[in-house]
Formats: C-alpha cells, structure tokens, sequence
C-alpha cells in the first residue's frame, strides 16, 4: 500500500475549490471536497491509476480527471504518491509546478 502525501499547493488548491464552489452551493462545495478525497485514497491501492499528464510525459507524473478538476500527482515509486497539484481543466498547463520544489 502507497503511502498518499499531500503537497502545501494541494491542499491550498482544494481550499481555494471549496471556496470557489460554496459561493453557489455549499452543499455541492462539500460533495466535490469528499469526491475528490474518495478519488485520491484509491491512490494508495492503485497509485499508477490515472494516465501520465500529456503536457509532460513523464510516466511518474500522472493526473486523475475528476470532474471538471485535474489531480496531478507524482509516484515515485510504489510506495509513495505525491499530490501536486488540483487545476481546472479549462486553465492551461503549466509544468512550473514541477520547479517549485514543493
């Protein structure tokens, strides 16, 4: 079993999600929250579940789509995931997230 590690960036992310969505519907801000936490706690099973993220092609840097959301995470190894990043589809890529030694 994977060990999941969240990043300051992730976390701060799914602040700024919540936040943004319970401006229209706190109770849909909490269901999106608790999705996104089931999605990512698969990860410690199956931690090469989502595909590589296409803008990089790396094979440790993989992302889930949940919704409209991009988990963007690494895998080390197969004990280790690190969650990166949580970014909206709609917004560009950008591979800086990689240099911030988070």
């Amino acid at each position: 079993m994977a060990k999941v590690n969240w990043t300051f960036q992730a976390l701060e992310d799914l602040d700024e999600i919540a936040g943004y969505q319970a401006q229209f519907s706190e109770k849909f801000a909490g269901f999106l929250v608790d999705e996104i936490l089931e999605n990512v706690e698969q990860l410690a099973l199956f931690p090469f579940l989502g595909r590589k993220v296409p803008e990089v092609n790396i094979p440790s840097i993989r992302e889930m789509i949940i919704r409209k959301y991009r988990v963007i995470y690494s895998v080390p190894d197969s004990s280790q995931v690190f969650i990166l990043t949580i970014r909206s589809t709609s917004l560009p890529f950008s591979s800086s997230i990689f240099e911030k030694g988070d």
